[in-house]
């Protein structure tokens, strides 16, 4: 008797998609994403997203867990941002890592350079966001928005103040959370077509949006061990800090 034909995957494997594994077990991985790539596809993205290449090595137990746990993957990370992503492999580690998101039990945070220096050096971003129809998906801080939190820390100052490093500890994950906060600190992520001010366009200019997810903390759902995975700044923005006069090797 002939063996049965695969199943045909629910998202189409891409070879092609680059990322790397920080951390795999038969339960969940955590992958770098590089900036350029969209975490799952869409219009435009039918076979370039993240989720395709993972499909590529990992197909079988993504596709098992199916659209209603949104094979595996647990969070999202913008276009242009870089960094750490949580993906479940088997149901019930996602679960549980799901119940851990919404009770706010994970850790993470992002390293971004920015325009200015905030005042006050560090403290807790509250301002509602609101997402808005234009011709860009955005949004604006509102009263009616949705709760946003973003605690924030500057970690150095450079060229008299015009430039910063800072690490951002996200408490929710709204739409462009972090980008807005910052904006409306008045210190906008380098590198941000969309939430930006006149002072960021005075700075040489960087390569792409200079946001990073640098660090995830959770507890593992099967080993019940907590564990810290982290990214440093990739060559691109490392070198960009330098020219700024920030090192972005210093413990955050």
């Amino acid at each position: 008797m002939e063996d049965a034909p695969a199943p045909k995957l629910a998202v189409r494997a891409s070879a092609d998609v680059p990322f790397s594994i920080m951390y795999e077990d038969e339960h969940l991985l955590v992958v770098n994403k590089p900036a350029g790539v969209v975490t799952q596809p869409g219009k435009g993205h039918s076979i370039d997203s993240l989720l395709n290449g993972l499909f590529f090595k990992y197909g079988k137990w993504l596709h098992n867990l199916g659209v209603g746990r949104d094979f595996g993957l647990l969070h999202r990370l913008d276009r242009d941002t870089s960094g750490l992503l949580l993906v479940a492999l088997k149901p019930g580690a996602y679960d549980q890592l799901r119940r851990d998101f919404e009770e706010r039990k994970l850790e993470k945070y992002y390293l971004a350079l920015v325009a200015g220096r905030p005042k006050p050096a560090q403290g807790v971003v509250q301002a509602r966001l609101k997402e808005t129809i234009t011709d860009v998906k955005k949004v604006i801080v509102s009263r009616g928005g949705r709760e946003a939190i973003s605690a924030y820390h500057t970690l150095q100052t450079a060229l008299s103040g015009k430039a910063s490093l800072m690490r951002v500890n996200i408490k929710t994950g709204r739409l462009h959370q972090i980008r807005a906060h910052m904006l409306f600190l008045g210190t906008p992520v380098l590198g941000d077509n969309l939430y930006t001010l006149p002072a960021a366009a005075a700075l040489p200019k960087p390569p792409r949006l200079c946001l990073h997810a640098a660090h995830l903390g959770f507890k593992h759902p099967v080993l019940n061990k907590w564990m810290n995975i982290d990214s440093p700044f990739p060559p691109d923005l490392a070198s960009y800090a330098r020219k700024l006069g920030l090192n972005s090797a210093a413990p955050a």
